[in-house]
């Protein structure tokens, strides 16, 4: 047994699918470390409440070392109370019929009380994740009812989804694997409107490390197809599942707090969804997706600078700083 002082971790929407995907990893190591004690609380609706129970005793017949235990919740206080992590899934589904102004005024709620609850019960050095939809307006929403006792750095929204899509299209067009790719770059929002970068990325290919455009060697496939991919392959998975995907997000939630835990890897990046500091020209405190090295020893995020952005790039950042704009300023008008 690890003398460890154990890891809070929160996990709401716990009952839901990707939630499903998402406890299993977590509690048997793949975030934090196989050695890392962990407390994993579960957060769902009380309707829910058999439901996480099931998961409860599932994760308990894992047998697992390092899972000292689990606390299946339905109130905030009970939630966020002392957690280190939080990975914010649960949100308001869009249903048929509604209208995507009352979809976020549902999600504003939701994360405006969650936002508050964190500064009310949580420690000021929990770091956040949002996944639940919108999740970079969610992720400002949260942010700004937290922010008394919160400081915006320890706020995310996940686009490493994205970036992980990314990363395997440009790996089976190169005929590589995934680990060959690296340095791509999800600029913008968590929707039909984000940017996937290649320009400054990087893949191995027959022992030599080439720029993304030279391995691929097909510019209309990177900047037609390619995006069009990635931006849309959610809905495509919605289409052939008839279910939004699950362990693919779930994955890529855990790869985003690990990679937040234990730094990035040299000469690499991540995309994260952060508080804009105003890099690139993007407006300050807007949730916006950006490549980001962390600092393993402080945990501390920091934007890529001197990235250049061609004609090209600029145009497809603007569609996405607009959406993302307005996106904020409808959630402000239904969060009075």
């Amino acid at each position: 047994m690890s003398t460890q002082v154990p890891i809070r971790v929160l996990v709401t929407g716990a009952a839901g699918q990707i939630g499903y995907s998402l406890v299993i990893q977590i509690a048997k190591g793949d975030v934090f470390g196989k050695e890392t004690p962990i407390v994993l609380v579960m957060l769902d609706i009380p309707p829910m409440i058999e439901v996480l129970k099931g998961v409860e005793f599932e994760l308990y017949d894992c047998a697992l070392a390092n899972l000292i235990a689990v606390e299946s919740v339905t109130t905030e206080e009970e939630a966020f109370k002392d957690i280190d992590y939080a990975f914010l899934v649960g949100a308001m589904p869009r249903k048929e019929g509604m209208e995507r102004k009352d979809l976020l005024a549902a999600n504003v709620k939701i994360f405006k009380s969650q936002g508050q609850a964190l500064a009310k019960y949580s420690k000021p050095t929990v770091k956040v994740l949002v996944v639940g939809n919108p999740a970079n307006t969610n992720a400002y929403i949260c942010a700004k009812y937290a922010a008394e006792k919160i400081p915006a750095k320890n706020f995310s929204a996940m686009t490493r989804l994205d970036h992980n899509r990314a990363i395997a299209q440009i790996a089976a067009r190169c005929g590589v694997d995934c680990g060959s790719v690296k340095k791509v770059i999800i600029w913008g929002n968590h929707s039909s409107t984000q940017f996937p970068d290649v320009k400054h990325a990087k893949v191995i290919k027959g022992g030599n490390e080439l720029d993304a455009y030279t391995a691929v060697n097909d510019i209309p496939w990177i900047q037609n197809e390619f995006i069009s991919t990635v931006q849309k392959r959610g809905a495509v998975i919605i289409e052939k599942r008839k279910l939004s995907s699950a362990m693919s997000a779930a994955k890529a939630a855990c790869d985003h707090i690990h990679d937040w835990h234990f730094g990035t890897k040299s000469n690499d990046w991540i995309s994260m969804a952060v508080s804009s500091d105003g890099s690139y020209g993007i407006p300050e405190g807007l949730i916006f997706s950006f490549p980001v090295t962390i600092d393993g020893k402080t945990r501390e995020w920091k934007i890529v600078q001197g990235l250049e952005i061609d004609d090209f790039a600029k145009q497809k950042i603007e569609i996405t700083t607009k959406e993302l704009t307005t996106e904020r300023e409808d959630a402000l008008e239904v969060s009075k």
